[in-house]
């Protein structure tokens, strides 16, 4: 009988720490730790133990120190989606409201299914000091607690209660987030006492290994299915969604319609898919999309959806199609690949579309329909250069998004999220390489612009140092969370924010406008407990953070400030107001299901009730 297993004698927190740093996949052929570092900000619930154990490894896991809890989530989210969920980051936060400014965070990686480790601190298991500082006590469950929330908005969920937790615990959340079907946040709560206890942990767990992501082989029965079904197909069109990218099968992608000479529409995520110039690429789809896929959407009778949810944006609540389309479903997730009644291909797409292609030997879409889908891509193509030109009209997102797309590099990358940006860049922007367009609207969540920008510059950094990150972000969104630019300008990890102002939540009070409400609350103009409204000066508020800021009046002046922006060594912001009635990108939008009155005092609120319950006769049903 052999001897007893070697074993290393280490606190909780120390232990995590060093399975963390032992943990590597394989990258383009070289091997890369998994985790690239955290983000932290300390307090009594994890300051004594965990930022002991994390100040012994600064060299392999780097901690950055974020300015608010859910900006630290937003950047390890947009940190994991640079990477193609095949690394991320751990954030640390402390017991209580520390803790708790993690769960939109948590919602947004739940929602876009990204990889995030939150190692956040608890209440003590001995319960010998209870109540504690910042605890909320539920008399009826000394248990439940403010960690409990993270349920919802996780996709793995556990609390060391005991040091050996640990060696079950923690390659279980990273297997999670390593899952291309189950992918997404990780949540480990830490009690105060626990992280500090030791155990006799045995060295094996601490052994470097290198993970790779998993790859599905779609069963034959579904391929076979599901090309029978596309192969009768005289109208047939594929959807490219996020998780394209993901498995890392544009080539796959990019063969499959070039072979069978199929159009391709984008989804929000699935941006940057193929690049705009390709002659497949009918552009983006559903509510923030264009006049060209909706117009072959609607005419499609074989659907292809590959790696994509099917969010509402993305079908227009599911009026975009015809009630007699058919759809097949491939994605690494079941629950995704059965939706709507679609045959599923439940597997990898990279190998699905392999499988797929091999089954399709011979198969060629009718030409016409093909060049049809051009043509409208052409007339698209048409109303978008005229869109983002400069010229005697109001300032808009449109023009803003013109410039840049027209100077940054190829390479360089663009982030944007909630508030009418997120339609404006996926309707507008020409892309110019793969992978190169972060839209945050899984969750449409303000906030994650600046934040986000700072966590794709650091893993940005880590390949395309000489390459720029872009931030487009309203006033609102810029108001509720900008401290990153701090970050930034501390870390030296170089921004491009561009700053565009329209006096407040424009895009809600078009929505209002637009389902005959009258402008109320959302423009500063039109708050009724504002009794005079001023400008912010975010030129000297960026400034004071430490970033080179200056304001443009125009697309001109936008496009020389751009310039130096690219030029300089520093995180930059342009400010420039836009208007916020005119300007709007008015084509590409499919309808979009929200609650409208049916019962008002304003008949034009009836109207817009009407109008808008007519197209419900369009929505297909599914389950």
């Amino acid at each position: 009988m052999s001897g007893s297993p070697k074993t290393l004698r280490l606190t909780t927190a120390q232990a995590i720490v060093r399975y963390l740093k032992a943990q590597f996949i394989e990258i383009d052929g070289a091997l890369t730790r998994i985790c690239g570092g955290g983000f932290g900000i300390f307090g009594h619930g994890n300051v004594p133990c965990l930022g002991e154990a994390l100040y012994g490894m600064q060299d392999e896991l780097p901690l950055y120190r974020g300015q608010n809890e859910q900006g630290m989530g937003f950047a390890a989210a947009a940190y994991a989606k640079y990477h193609l969920r095949r690394r991320f980051m751990f954030c640390t936060a402390s017991a209580g409201p520390g803790t708790a400014n993690l769960l939109t965070a948590s919602a947004l990686a739940h929602a876009n299914r990204l990889p995030v480790l939150m190692l956040c601190g608890d209440t003590f298991i001995t319960r010998l000091p209870d109540p504690v500082l910042q605890q909320l006590e539920h008399f009826g469950d000394p248990s439940f607690g403010l960690n409990d929330a993270f349920r919802a908005v996780t996709r793995y969920w556990d609390r060391i209660v005991h040091p050996a937790q640990v060696i079950q615990s923690l390659p279980a959340a990273l297997a999670t987030m390593l899952d291309p079907a189950d992918c997404g946040p990780a949540f480990i709560g830490l009690p105060q006492d626990v992280q500090g206890w030791a155990y006799d942990y045995p060295e094996s767990l601490f052994a470097e290994r290198v993970h790779r992501i998993r790859r599905v082989t779609p069963d034959a029965a579904e391929v076979a299915e599901a090309a029978a079904l596309l192969r009768a197909a005289g109208r047939p069109m594929i959807i490219a969604g996020g998780g394209v990218q993901y498995a890392q099968a544009v080539s796959e992608l990019t063969a499959f319609a070039e072979t069978h000479n199929i159009p391709v529409v984008e989804t929000i995520a699935g941006r940057a898919n193929l690049l705009a110039t390709h002659p497949l690429n009918i552009g983006p789809l559903g509510v923030t999309g264009s006049d060209s896929a909706n117009a072959i959407a609607e005419r499609a009778d074989v659907i292809l959806a590959v790696g994509t949810r099917l969010q509402d944006f993305t079908t227009g609540s599911w009026t975009a199609f015809a009630h007699d389309a058919r759809f097949v479903a491939l994605n690494a997730a079941r629950h995704d690949a059965g939706k709507h009644l679609a045959l599923p291909v439940v597997g990898d797409a990279k190998l699905g579309l392999d499988a797929l292609d091999a089954a399709l030997t011979g198969y060629v879409a009718p030409s016409s329909w093909t060049s049809s889908a051009q043509a409208e891509r052409r007339a698209w193509d048409a109303y978008v250069a005229e869109n983002v030109a400069s010229g005697n009209r109001p300032n808009s997102y449109a023009q803003a998004i013109g410039v840049v797309n027209a100077l940054c590099h190829k390479r360089d990358r663009v982030v944007a999220a909630a508030g009418g940006l997120p339609a404006e860049v996926t309707a507008n922007w020409r892309t110019l390489d793969i992978s190169t367009v972060d839209v945050e609207f899984g969750f449409s969540c303000m906030g994650y612009e600046i934040a986000g920008g700072w966590g794709a510059r650091i893993a940005q950094s880590e390949q395309e140092p000489e390459q720029d990150t872009i931030v487009f972000v309203g006033d609102g969104s810029y108001l509720l969370m900008n401290s990153d630019i701090y970050s930034a300008a501390l870390t030296r990890k170089k921004l491009i924010v561009l700053v565009l102002d329209n006096g407040g939540f424009a895009v809600i009070n078009k929505l209002q406008n637009s389902t005959g409400n009258k402008s109320f609350n959302n423009l500063f103009a039109d708050c009724p407990t504002v009794p005079e409204a001023f400008a912010v000066d975010f030129e000297a508020h960026a400034a004071a953070m430490g970033a080179v800021a200056e304001t443009v009046s125009n697309a001109v002046e936008l496009a020389e400030a751009f310039k130096r922006a690219k030029a300089s060594e520093r995180t930059s912001v342009i400010v420039m107001k836009v208007d916020a009635y005119d300007g709007w990108t008015t084509r590409g939008h499919t309808w979009w299901e929200v609650g409208t009155p049916e019962v008002s005092a304003s008949n034009k609120v009836l109207a817009a009730h009407n109008e808008w319950e007519s197209v419900r006769s369009r929505q297909r049903k599914g389950v």
